[in-house]
């Protein structure tokens, strides 16, 4: 059963059929292009982009700044912003550039090789995070990999603990949650796990140090693989010492700490590790760093790289699993570069920033003036409405307050009128082309939709 939204779930359905039907009437030429799909598994390049609130996924034909037109012709201003991959925008200027220089002018899109680029990119991750060495990968999936890796092999341990719903990208170790019990058990959908979760994994949900502290008294414990705020199953914030508490007990215990900031890295320019003051062992990021082009990297505290590097049995060259062969190829490289120099600066941070609290604010506002039970969640740049109040404190929590067909709904009802949200959740994301009046647009949109809702009639 859905949560109890505030809503009339009988308004709600027939709000969601018009809606639905509209939108299949906006979108032939898009819907057309899936039919015609066949030979894509699921009729889609990633099964992921089956979740479309309107039956079929928008075609897209082109994107720039904060906007996305589909193969119908209509412009969404997009706050999904592929999930954070495009935080920086859709093909800004300077990443244009770099990738357009580096394989028209000079070439070389896969070498093997390391450019110039590469070291400049470790340099400004090392300024911003605080760690002062870096290695690269193409997904953060793939940096949490390969930093779990080193991790269990320098600390001699064989289990990940990692937060109830917490997200890590496809990392098997983190398909765990706690049940009715609090023990950990297989996260539902989990597909083809190589072994049972529990033999690689505990878990603990995230702002509970009791719990954490329950796990980590194991001893077996190498790494705590956190988000310094939980995103993908809706943004869920740390309470009051909480993270300070996690650094205490992972070192209490003997246990490396990794930060994950593919999605906090909205926190600011060096993610919420800077933006909080947190001193992990480890960070991974990912998606935003590329502005588009795909990247992943890792970061080591310098006594944990001291470690690995004296470490005459670890083979770090070819067997040791943390490389692949186009990692920190030249295209991803100019593409960080320029993005994190020319793109992501601290002064587009702050605008971001700015922005995304006046979308928070307004939103606020409607609810209020509605009287609905939800509240609104701000990680920087990044900002989500929950159908929940007081807003959850566990990713437990914030599953149970889940409503897929309202969540649905205001989906559709505000593609159909010009705005993209993140199609998982209800989260939007500012970029440096984001504008206010992108922000008054998505907020009259969700006023009417609030307005329909809450009508008798």
């Amino acid at each position: 059963m859905p949560t109890d939204s505030g809503v009339d779930r009988a308004r709600l359905a027939s709000l969601a059929a018009r809606e639905r039907a509209t939108y299949a009437d906006r979108h032939p030429r898009s819907a057309a292009a899936y039919a015609g799909a066949g030979h894509l598994f699921g009729r889609v390049p990633m099964t992921w982009m089956k979740k479309t609130a309107g039956g079929f996924p928008v075609y897209v034909a082109g994107a720039r700044g904060a906007r996305i037109t589909d193969l119908d012709g209509h412009e969404y201003v997009d706050f999904c912003l592929g999930d954070t991959g495009a935080m920086a925008g859709h093909s800004p200027a300077p990443v244009v550039a770099a990738v357009t220089r580096r394989l028209a002018e000079l070439g070389g899109a896969s070498t093997m090789l390391p450019t110039e680029d590469a070291a400049a990119v470790g340099d400004e991750l090392a300024r911003r995070f605080g760690l002062p060495y870096w290695s690269f990968a193409l997904t953060a999936t793939d940096a949490n990999r390969w930093a779990i890796r080193l991790l269990r092999a320098v600390s001699g341990r064989s289990k990940i603990l990692v937060n109830s719903y917490c997200y890590h990208g496809s990392v098997d170790e983190s398909l765990i949650v706690t049940g009715p019990d609090g023990a950990g058990r297989s996260r539902e959908g989990n597909v083809g796990a190589p072994t049972d979760v529990t033999t690689t994994s505990r878990v603990a949900e995230y702002n509970d140090l009791d719990g954490l502290e329950r796990e980590l008294a194991h001893g077996d414990v190498a790494a705590v693989l956190m988000e310094p705020a939980l995103t993908n199953i809706g943004i869920v914030l740390p309470a009051p010492g909480y993270l300070a508490g996690v650094r205490e007990l992972t070192r209490r215990y003997g246990t490396y700490l990794i930060n994950d900031e593919t999605h906090t890295f909205s926190a600011g320019p060096g993610g919420a590790t800077a933006a909080w003051g947190l001193s992990p062992d480890v960070v991974t990021i990912g998606k935003a760093i590329g502005g588009g082009i795909p990247v992943g990297a890792y970061g080591l505290s310098e006594e944990l790289a001291g470690a690995l590097l004296g470490r005459a049995d670890l083979d770090l060259v070819d067997m040791g699993g943390v490389g692949g062969t186009l990692a920190g190829n030249p295209v991803s490289m100019a593409a960080t570069r320029a993005t994190l120099t020319s793109v992501l600066t601290e002064q587009a941070f702050a605008g971001m920033i700015a922005t995304a609290t006046a979308f928070a604010d307004g939103i606020r506002d409607l609810i209020k003036a509605h009287a609905l039970p939800w509240s609104v969640a701000q990680l920087g740049a990044r900002v989500e409405y929950r159908f929940a109040d007081p807003a959850p404190r566990t990713g437990t929590e914030s599953a149970a307050s889940a409503d897929g067909e309202l969540e649905d709904f205001l989906h559709v009802y505000l593609a159909n009128r010009g705005v993209l949200l993140t199609p998982f959740h209800n989260m939007a994301l500012m970029s440096p082309a984001t504008t206010l009046d992108d922000v008054a647009r998505h907020h009259e949109i969700f006023a009417a939709a609030l307005a329909e809702l809450r009508s008798d009639g």
